[in-house]
């Protein structure tokens, strides 16, 4: 059974940064490129940043260009996102996805906060 179990997220004032993590199991890690989204109150999910299997190639949302950085760790079967720079709008419930599983599993997501 495949499982994503998102962690990391808080409250961080403008500016301040936060590491996320996704721990994945129940497939082949190492072969699946992995991915971010967010979702905001009341607005739609959102990719925000990918990392290919083999390569390790990335792809980040404009929104966050320059600010995250999306890794992962193959023995460790997790994925991260470090968030540096942080804004008002990145407030939203993070999570990880599989993108080759066509959206079908999703964790429970990690809330990030920005405020003052």
């Amino acid at each position: 059974q495949v499982q994503l179990v998102e962690s990391g997220g808080g409250l961080v004032q403008p500016g301040g940064s936060l590491r996320l993590s996704c721990a994945a199991s129940g497939f082949p890690f190492k072969m699946y490129s992995m991915s971010w989204y967010r979702q905001a109150p009341g607005k739609g999910r959102e990719l925000v940043a990918t990392i290919t299997a083999n390569t390790g190639r990335t792809n980040y949302a404009d929104s966050v260009k320059g600010r995250f950085t999306i890794s992962r760790d193959n023995a460790e079967n997790t994925v991260y996102l470090q968030m540096n720079s942080l804004k008002f709008e990145d407030t939203a419930v993070y999570y990880c996805n599989v993108p080759s599983f066509g959206g079908a599993f999703w964790g429970q997501g990690t809330q990030v906060t920005v405020s003052s």
